[in-house]
């Protein structure tokens, strides 16, 4: 809930049921990838941007063109530890990936799909990409 940028949404949207994605945790002291979760219900309006009372409230929304979104993800795999942001830097194979490029931290994003096997490997993860 609460992702309020378009382009971030417009990602959110292209998901669908069973797709994989990289649970990231941007505020930790390091950043980095703590594991990975399946998308359990694809996208549907975020009722937080019509309740005057959250800090999600968009005035703006209206409920038969509602502007925000949000998915449900279900747990799949912790890493043994964090992947940083710094390790993501530091591998040849992952350069390109979004999360390295300036001004492109995002709260959601693509991953591709080389990108993704190779975050998996290097954190040890037993969950596949198919």
């Amino acid at each position: 809930e609460g992702v309020r940028n378009y382009q971030a949404r417009n990602f959110m949207r292209e998901m669908a049921e069973g797709d994989l994605v990289i649970f990231y945790h941007s505020n930790a002291k390091p950043p980095g990838a703590a594991g990975v979760c399946r998308i359990s219900r694809e996208a549907y309006p975020d009722d937080t941007q019509f309740d005057k009372k959250s800090k999600y409230h968009d005035p703006k929304s209206k409920k038969d063109d509602p502007r925000w979104s949000l998915v449900e993800v279900a747990f799949a795999e912790k890493f043994s530890e964090p992947f940083s942001l710094q390790a993501v830097k530091d591998e040849p194979a992952l350069e390109g990936m979004l999360v390295t490029q300036k001004g492109s931290r995002l709260s959601v994003q693509p991953v591709e799909r080389k990108h993704f096997k190779r975050v998996l490997k290097m954190a040890g993860a037993k969950t596949k990409v198919r």
